[in-house]
């Protein structure tokens, strides 16, 4: 009976996406203005930019920058929630970039493949997931020079 409840619970508990960092000599500010235009100019869009540093100093409870882009491309999406509706918890895709604790700079964003599995309970084909983990690696690295 405790090998079933464990594997039920393997079943149901969602895949723990891997974080992948990529650091940087360019501050939040300039990393972040780089990476916005990596991604604009690649064809796709920037729909927010959360500035979480400005939002926590304004209830006096300041931290180092930090800043989340969430950004698209509907051919690159699409794919993803026409499988599952609720990949769509997960898109747009979203880089993080933020100053570490010795002061550099990193981007940092979930491995998609996982991440969808984990909100859709089934793995995306490759088709679908290489153009996500390949625009998040290419406009990181990009955004980072």
């Amino acid at each position: 009976m405790r090998s079933l409840i464990a594997l039920l619970l393997l079943m149901t508990t969602p895949a723990l996406a891997e974080i992948i960092e990529v650091p940087t000599t360019k501050t939040v500010d300039e990393a972040t203005d780089a990476f916005v235009a990596a991604v604009e100019g690649a064809g796709a869009k920037v729909f927010a930019v959360v500035d979480h540093d400005a939002g926590a100093a304004s209830i006096g409870s300041p931290i180092d920058d930090v800043h989340l882009v969430v950004f698209g491309n509907p051919k690159v999406g699409t794919p993803a929630m026409a499988i599952s509706p609720l990949a769509g918890i997960g898109l747009p895709l979203h880089v993080l970039i933020y100053k570490t604790a010795d002061g550099s700079t990193h981007f940092a964003y979930e491995e998609p493949g996982a991440r969808l599995a984990g909100l859709t309970g089934q793995e995306m084909p490759a088709e679908v997931i290489a153009p996500m983990a390949g625009a998040l690696k290419k406009l990181t690295a990009k955004a980072a020079e």
